[in-house]
C-alpha cells in the first residue's frame, strides 16, 4: 500500500513547480521529497541528493580556526592558492597515487563544481574546432548543467555495453576521431553506478587522448572510496588507479568533501598535469589577451573570474587534512567506510524485495559497495519506478538523467539511518506487494 497518494505526491509536485518526477533534476526531488515529509510527518528515504552523512573532520576545523585567529581573514587569498595547500596537494598525490605533479599546478578551487566549470572553458577554448565536450556515462548531471550555461556543445555515451579495454577503445575512438572532442569527462568511482574503470581502461583512454589532443578531466570525488582494496596507506602500493599513469593530457578534481565530510566549506583541488600547465595556447592568448599558458590562463583569467579565490582559512584546514592523511595520522578510507556498510544492508533489503542492481558489475570484479548504488525493478523503466518509489517514500534519481541508457534509479546512502533500515524493509514489501513481478 502506498504511503503518500497520487494527489499528495501531484501537490507536492505543484507546489514546487516540478513539472514531471520522470525527468527532475537531484533538486527537484529534494524538493517534493522535503514538502511530502514536512507535510505529513512521514520520514523519507533519502536517496536523492549527495551530500555527506558523516561527522566533519576536526582537524579541518581546529586549523581553520587558528589560521581566523591569526588574522589571515583580513586578506584576498591569492589566486592560485596558499603555498601550504599546495604543497600538502602535491604531496598527498605522491602519497596515494604514486604521480609526481609540481605545487604550483594544484590549484584551490570552491568545490569541484567550480574546478569542472573553469575547466569546460578552457579545454574547449585552447584549440579553434576543438569545442565539444565527451561524457563517459553515466555521469554527475550538474556537469551538463554547466554546459547548458556556458552554451558548450556535448556528446556521450553510456558505458554499460562498452567495458573492458576493446570494447571501449573501439567506442571511444569513433568519438574522438570527429577531431572536434576538447575534452574527456568521467568519475572514478562513478556517480551515479559506482563502478570503476580499470587499469587497461584507463590506459585506453589515455593513448586515445594523446592522439587525439583531448584533456581527461578526472572527477575523483570519493577519492580511495573503492573498499574492495585496501587504498589507504600513503606511499604504499596499492595505488588508486588513474589516467595520469597514461597521458600528459588530463586534470584531477580532488574534493574534500566526501573523503573528509567537509561538504559545507566549498573547497577542492584543480590538479593539471605539468606538461598541459606549461602548454601555449595561442586561441587562449587570443582571448584573453594573456600569455596563453594553459595553467595560468584557467587560473588567474577563467577561476579567479569566477570565484575570486578560495576562502583562505578552509585551504589551510584542507591543507592540514591532507598533510595528516600523508602522515598516517588521518585515515579517511576507514573514515568512510560507513557508506560501505550502508550500500550493502540497503542492497539486501532492495534485492530481497524483487529489485536488481543495474551496474553489478566492472570488467573482473562485482561491483562494491560504497556512496552509490543503482536499482531496477523487472522491465520498469526508471521513468516510471522513480515516481512510485516516491509513493512509497523513498527517494532516489532517474539513471536516464545521468546519461545512462539502462532501465532503473540511482540511490545514495549518505543519509542512510539506523532506524530506517526496518522502515525500508516495510516499504520494499509493500512496494513488492504491489508490483508482482
Amino acid at each position: 500500500m502506498k504511503i503518500f497518494s497520487d494527489s499528495l505526491v501531484e501537490e507536492a509536485c505543484s507546489r514546487n513547480s516540478v513539472k514531471s518526477l520522470s525527468s527532475a533534476t537531484i533538486g527537484e526531488v529534494l524538493l517534493v521529497a522535503q514538502y511530502l515529509e514536512n507535510k505529513t510527518g512521514i520520514p523519507f528515504i533519502r536517496m536523492d541528493q549527495g551530500s555527506p552523512g558523516l561527522e566533519i573532520n576536526r582537524y579541518g576545523v581546529e586549523e581553520e580556526k587558528r589560521a581566523l585567529d591569526s588574522g589571515i581573514g583580513s586578506q584576498y587569498p591569492a589566486a592560485a592558492g596558499i603555498k601550504e595547500l599546495k604543497d600538502a596537494a602535491s604531496r598527498f598525490i605522491k602519497a596515494f597515487i604514486d604521480i609526481d605533479l609540481s605545487a604550483r599546478s594544484c590549484i584551490p578551487t570552491t568545490g569541484s563544481v567550480a574546478a569542472s566549470f573553469g575547466s569546460f572553458l578552457a579545454c574547449t577554448q585552447r584549440i579553434p574546432g576543438k569545442n565539444k565536450v565527451l561524457f563517459i556515462d553515466p555521469g554527475f548531471p550538474i556537469q551538463k548543467s554547466q554546459l547548458r550555461i556556458l552554451g558548450i556543445e556535448w556528446k556521450e555515451f553510456d558505458i554499460f555495453p562498452f567495458r573492458g579495454a576493446g570494447r571501449l577503445e573501439a567506442r571511444l575512438g569513433e568519438e574522438l576521431a570527429s577531431g572536434d572532442i576538447a575534452a574527456i569527462i568521467y568519475s572514478n568511482p562513478n556517480n551515479p553506478a559506482w563502478i570503476c574503470l580499470e587499469e587497461e581502461e584507463l590506459e585506453v583512454i589515455g593513448k586515445l587522448a594523446t592522439k587525439y589532443d583531448a584533456v581527461v578531466m578526472e572527477d575523483l570525488a570519493y577519492f580511495c572510496m573503492d573498499y574492495r582494496k585496501d587504498l589507504s596507506k600513503p606511499f604504499e602500493a596499492p595505488y588508486l588507479p588513474t589516467v595520469a599513469r597514461y597521458t600528459d593530457n588530463y586534470i584531477l578534481m580532488l574534493s574534500a568533501s566526501k573523503i573528509f565530510s567537509y561538504a559545507g566549506q566549498r573547497i577542492a583541488l584543480c590538479c593539471i598535469s605539468d606538461a598541459l600547465y606549461d602548454k601555449q595556447y595561442p586561441a587562449l592568448s587570443e582571448r584573453y589577451k594573456d600569455a596563453g599558458v594553459f595553467g595560468v590562463t584557467l587560473t588567474a583569467s577563467i577561476l579567479y573570474m569566477i570565484t575570486s579565490g578560495c576562502t583562505a582559512s578552509t585551504q589551510f584546514g584542507y591543507a592540514k587534512m591532507l598533510n595528516l592523511a600523508c602522515d598516517g595520522v588521518i585515515n579517511f578510507v576507514e573514515d568512510t567506510r560507513e557508506y560501505e556498510v550502508r550500500a550493502r544492508r540497503m542492497k539486501e533489503i532492495f534485492c530481497r524485495h524483487g529489485f536488481h542492481i543495474v551496474y553489478d558489475r566492472d570488467v573482473t570484479d562485482k561491483v562494491g559497495d560504497g556512496f552509490f548504488f543503482t536499482i531496477g525493478y523487472g522491465d520498469m523503466p526508471g521513468e516510471e519506478l522513480l515516481p512510485e518509489l516516491i509513493h512509497y517514500g523513498v527517494s532516489g534519481i532517474c539513471l536516464s538523467t545521468t546519461g545512462s541508457r539502462q532501465k532503473g534509479v540511482r540511490a545514495c546512502v549518505s543519509r542512510m539511518t539506523e532506524e530506517l533500515y526496518p522502515v525500508l524493509d516495510e516499504r520494499m514489501a509493500a512496494f513488492h506487494d504491489d508490483h508482482r513481478l
